[in-house]
C-alpha cells in the first residue's frame, strides 16, 4: 500500500509540473519516485540535480551502477534496487557485475570490489572511514574526489531510499521483471 501520493502531472504541485514534464521526456514515462518526489518542489529538483551531477561524475558506468546498487541494497530499497537494476542494463553494464551487487556477493574485479567497500564503508559508519580505509581505496586505484563522489551518490540514494521506503512506491512496469527482496538475497 502507498502511503503517500504519487502525483502525475494534473495532480501535482505547481512548481512540481515542469519538472515532471521533463522527467516524461527524459524516461518516456514517468517514474514513480518523480512522482512521489513532487510532493516537494525543492526535493524533486534537488533528488534530479544530484543525479545529474553524480552520473557526470568521476565514476564510468560500471563504478556508478556499483555505488548506487550497493547503497540500494544496502538500505533494502524495493523500488531502487530493480530500477537500477534495468538502468545497469540500459548503460550496458555487465550482469555479473549487477547480479553481484544484488546477491551482497564480492565483485570479480579488485577495482570495482574496492569501491563497493569503501560505499559500504561510508554508508555503514555514516561517513566515518580509517586511514587504512582509505590507504585501501587508493591503493585499488581510486582518489580523494572519488571519495567525494561516493558522499555525492549517498546523497542521492537517501532521498529516494528513503522516500521509497515512507511512500511505498510502487515499482514501475519496465522494472517489475526486476524484483529484489533482502529477503531473497542468495536464493
Amino acid at each position: 500500500m502507498t502511503t503517500l501520493k504519487v502525483h502525475n502531472i494534473a495532480s501535482a504541485p505547481e512548481g512540481s509540473k515542469t519538472q515532471l514534464e521533463e522527467s516524461v521526456k527524459s524516461f518516456g514515462m514517468l517514474p514513480g519516485l518523480h512522482g512521489v518526489l513532487a510532493g516537494s518542489p525543492p526535493l524533486l529538483q534537488a533528488y534530479k540535480s544530484l543525479h545529474e551531477l553524480f552520473t557526470n561524475s568521476s565514476f564510468n558506468n560500471d563504478e556508478l551502477t556499483v555505488v548506487w546498487q550497493t547503497i540500494n541494497v544496502e538500505h533494502a530499497c524495493h523500488y531502487c534496487v530493480p530500477a537500477h537494476t534495468g538502468i545497469a542494463k540500459m548503460m550496458k553494464v555487465d550482469d555479473r557485475i549487477t547480479n553481484a551487487l544484488r546477491n551482497e556477493t564480492p565483485l570479480e574485479n579488485t577495482k570495482l570490489e574496492a569501491l563497493r567497500k569503501m560505499t559500504l564503508t561510508v554508508v555503514r559508519n555514516r561517513g566515518h572511514v580509517t586511514s587504512d580505509d582509505l590507504e585501501a581505496f587508493y591503493a585499488a586505484g581510486y582518489g580523494e574526489q572519488h571519495v567525494l563522489d561516493i558522499i555525492l551518490g549517498v546523497s542521492q540514494k537517501v532521498i529516494s531510499n528513503y522516500t521509497n521506503h515512507i511512500a511505498n512506491t510502487p515499482v514501475d512496469a519496465p522494472f517489475q521483471k526486476f524484483a529484489w527482496s533482502k529477503d531473497n538475497v542468495g536464493v
